[in-house]
């Protein structure tokens, strides 16, 4: 089981991430695209890289607006896992 970071590892991770913002225990960063299409091409590629990792974000889909939430909800709040998967679907 992923381990629970303290405020200080989120604080630090979190500043090496742009655009995600903490919310409670959760981070969330929104993407805007040029189309419905575009939308659902980037939310397929999220599942995709998520189902590799065994960590799944909440996906909120508005038209051409997509928002990701990440948290361990096993550990009940962030981990590691959230950082490291926010990381790669900003690469």
């Amino acid at each position: 089981m992923a381990t629970k970071l303290t405020e200080a590892a989120i604080a630090k991770n979190l500043a090496g991430l742009a655009d995600w913002e903490l919310r409670g225990n959760e981070i969330a960063r929104e993407y805007r695209f040029s189309s419905f299409n575009a939308a659902m091409v980037f939310v397929n590629r999220v599942a995709d890289l998520a189902e590799s990792m065994d960590h799944h974000p909440d996906i909120l889909v508005q038209f051409n607006k997509v928002t990701l939430t990440l948290s361990t909800h096993s550990a009940g709040g962030l981990t590691d896992l959230d950082f490291e998967l926010a990381k790669k679907l900003d690469a």
